[in-house]
């Protein structure tokens, strides 16, 4: 569990500095919102991953073995492009920054192949509730790190630091390569020929065709409303007329704790419910916070008194409680579909689906808002949530339990 921890931080960081830190760097540095939302396509390596996880499947290449050799490298080139990219200005070198958020994101993507092969093989079955909550639960707490820590800072040291400092905190997760073990729950495939093959037919000859589309579609719908609801979380929340440290010690930490406990209660929930009834709770939850935003956007801007700063906190925390618990069933049902011989390109080929609308769908997210305005965007959000909940009638009955 302790190994899951760090997992999990180590792939939230990466990941949360491009959807909240980066943002709120550029619209501090006077970049227009729509192309601070344009921004949402360097993150196209996470959709992508799935094409070039066959070489973590097939080959390693330091005595570490085929998990921790990707992971140790991995590791290395985030530490170096997050503090490289804290050097640049956002008016003089945006096509730069660009260009370095998505090399970041590949690194960042690439390190999410292997920590999802390693953790998937390093638990048993009746363990992936329990490690992947954890694993979320750390994934959620790194945010903190360049969603508030770092907008604090920014207050006080000039963004290269801040930007150093955030880099510094992928260490602990390059220590805990050098140091765990690496699982051997299955031979490598033979050629790289197999290894991209063969995750497709095994998965398609084990579901059948029908089955498998289904799959993969609830796989990219299910997070829809909530991925597009937050694309521009840390924007709004300045556009309310919030600053950036009343967004740094509130509207982040508002999120930390419900999404532990929506973690935690997630997967103690699971154990009782069975995993299909909680994705019908869970997915319902997550939707139904999203319709807090829209509440909060009605509101308008203004000073940010006791009662704006408490609405905010009360928003965040529905919609991270709500999230705490969809990831975590969300996560469990990916991880199940996996084959322990292929984990590393079908669990790529599966989340790289369920980046998609984070990636593609996101980068709308700044025209939507220019022209619909805030609450009519959320509403959007709301209804973009329902095909997921639909498509639970066919992948996961209520009355049909799986232990």
């Amino acid at each position: 569990m302790l190994i899951c921890v760090l997992t999990g931080f180590s792939s939230g960081m990466p990941l949360f500095l491009l959807l909240n830190m980066l943002p709120a760097w550029l619209k501090t540095e006077g970049i227009d919102l729509k192309d601070i939302g344009l921004f949402a396509l360097t993150q196209f390596p996470y959709t992508w991953k799935f094409l070039w996880a066959p070489l973590a499947d097939r080959y390693g290449f330091s005595l570490l073995g085929r998990r921790r050799s990707w992971m140790l490298a991995m590791h290395i080139a985030l530490i170096a492009a997050i503090a490289w990219l804290g050097s640049f200005s956002p008016r003089a070198d945006l096509p730069t920054i660009a260009l370095i958020a998505t090399l970041l994101a590949t690194f960042s993507a690439t390190l999410d192949v292997a920590l999802d092969a390693y953790r998937r093989e390093l638990l048993d079955d009746n363990e992936l509730a329990h490690g992947n909550t954890v694993h979320v639960n750390a994934y959620k707490l790194a945010g903190l790190i360049p969603g508030a820590l770092a907008l604090w800072l920014a207050a006080f040291l000039p963004w290269s630091v801040v930007f150093a400092i955030v880099a510094a905190f992928m260490l602990p997760g390059l220590a805990m390569t050098l140091l765990v073990r690496e699982p051997q729950r299955a031979l490598p495939p033979r050629t790289l020929s197999e290894a991209v093959r063969r995750p497709l037919t095994e998965f398609f000859g084990r579901a059948g065709w029908q089955q498998a589309l289904i799959v993969l579609s609830f796989i990219f719908f299910y997070k829809l409303g909530d991925s597009l609801c937050t694309a521009l979380a840390t924007p709004f929340y300045l556009s309310m007329g919030f600053s950036l440290q009343e967004i740094a010690i509130v509207a982040k930490n508002a999120s930390l704790w419900p999404s532990i406990i929506g973690g935690v209660l997630g997967a103690i929930w699971m154990l009782r419910l069975g995993l299909n009834r909680a994705l019908w709770l869970f997915g319902a939850a997550q939707m139904f916070a999203i319709l807090g935003f829209a509440g909060l956007a009605a509101l308008g801007a203004g000073e940010a008194d006791t009662g704006r700063l408490g609405a905010l906190a009360l928003v965040i925390g529905a919609e991270a409680f709500g999230v705490g618990l969809g990831t975590t069933a969300f996560v469990v049902y990916i991880a199940r579909c996996t084959h322990p011989a292929y984990t590393a390109t079908q669990f790529a080929l599966f989340t790289s689906l369920a980046a998609v609308p984070r990636t593609f769908v996101n980068a709308s997210a700044g025209w939507l808002v220019e022209y619909f305005g805030w609450v009519d965007f959320f509403l959007i959000c709301f209804i973009l949530a329902l095909p997921g909940m639909l498509l639970l009638f066919k992948i996961a009955p209520w009355n049909e339990r799986h232990e």
